[in-house]
């Protein structure tokens, strides 16, 4: 079996390294940015007053 290169191995950890950095922040954004819901139009729940 051949062996790689040092070059190739470095070209390949860098390849690797910015995909990873790449899906990261795309994760990281698409969670992140999702709207937030103004505290207008939150639920709220109905209160009960109990007699005890």
């Amino acid at each position: 079996m051949p062996q790689m290169a040092p070059a190739w191995w470095t070209i390949l950890f860098f390849t690797f390294t910015l995909s990873f950095l790449v899906m990261s922040f795309l994760l990281y954004y698409q969670t992140y940015s999702m709207p937030q819901m103004n505290k207008n139009n939150t639920m709220t729940q109905p209160k009960n007053n109990w007699m005890w």
